[in-house]
């Protein structure tokens, strides 16, 4: 407790008062010549003007002005827990302001007047003049979600033949707005995307396994991430090995392959004529790949097998 200095030949004091319930502690100025009701109202009075001190931050007010036949502005924008009031002005004329879907009506006035509502779910309301026919609508947004986004091109596991060009697709949405999808390739940072759509190209990979990944960022700053596992390989010469009839009619042979890598077997009988037929387009499972021809019946015939571009 500390004295303080005498003024006017009175002696006081700064006595320290405490909430109820609490450490905080309120310095109220006290005459020591009153009497010990007056003193002790005086600091009642005291903390419980602190106490009744208005609270903030349990959610905004947007403001209507309802004049003129017109909502003014004819669409608001909230966060959830928010308050619209709507405002008829002196001279505004008779008007409402009711929801479409019957959440909350206004009684029928005439300036000067309000009416408020809060809104405690995200969604949107329409809502209207019933005498006047006049519109409005308030969008209420919910709390910020992190942006969704998800590679497209190329699939998660796909294999391609060194040197690689592989284009990374990737689409990406928001609540709010996706202000960048970055590429990258491992920790390697490929591009950025402000645009849709968002693509990327890694270009000349050699052969490994590889991390390909898409981070969307939206307008609150929110990132999520999609990524996905390619492999490059070093293809393996082709040669047609092991050939030989099994039966009528039945011809088979086998074929070097990279498992992931995709191949066309196709047969003619006429090796000077563009007359080559596909007879098989597949994706190697194994090395070697055996084929089959179940209806081996041209003579000649000839078969070759072709590796198919990376896709």
């Amino acid at each position: 407790m500390m004295d303080a200095k005498c003024v006017n030949g009175d002696s006081r004091r700064i006595v320290p008062a405490k909430f109820p319930g609490t450490n905080s502690v309120v310095g109220a100025l006290i005459n020591m010549k009153t009497t010990f009701p007056t003193r002790l109202a005086a600091a009642i009075g005291t903390v419980l003007t602190c106490l009744f001190v208005p609270l903030s931050g349990l959610g905004a007010t947007a403001n209507v002005q309802v004049v003129s036949y017109q909502f003014i502005p004819a669409t608001t924008n909230i966060a959830v827990n928010d308050q619209v009031t709507w405002t008829w002005p002196l001279f505004s004329g008779i008007h409402d302001a009711t929801s479409d879907d019957a959440i909350w009506a206004s009684p029928t006035q005439i300036g000067p007047a309000s009416y408020s509502y809060t809104f405690t779910a995200a969604g949107t309301y329409p809502y209207t003049c019933s005498i006047h026919y006049f519109t409005g609508t308030i969008n209420v947004i919910g709390p910020n979600q992190s942006p969704s986004v998800s590679i497209t091109n190329p699939a998660d596991g796909t294999v391609f033949s060194e040197p690689a060009n592989v284009t990374i697709q990737a689409s990406a949405t928001d609540d709010g707005t996706v202000t960048n999808v970055q590429f990258l390739v491992g920790t390697t940072v490929l591009a950025d995307q402000a645009v849709a759509p968002f693509s990327a190209v890694a270009g000349s990979l050699a052969a490994g396994s590889y991390a390909l990944s898409a981070v969307a960022s939206d307008n609150f700053g929110l990132m999520t991430t999609n990524s996905v596992n390619i492999t490059v390989v070093t293809p393996l010469p082709l040669a047609l090995v092991a050939p030989r009839p099994l039966a009528p009619a039945r011809f088979q042979f086998n074929y070097p392959a990279n498992v992931g890598l995709s191949y066309v077997v196709q047969q003619s009988t006429n090796l000077g004529a563009p007359n080559w037929v596909g007879l098989l387009t597949n994706q190697a499972t194994a090395n070697p790949m055996i084929f089959v021809d179940s209806n081996a019946v041209a003579n000649p015939g000839f078969y070759r097998v072709i590796r198919l571009p990376n896709p």
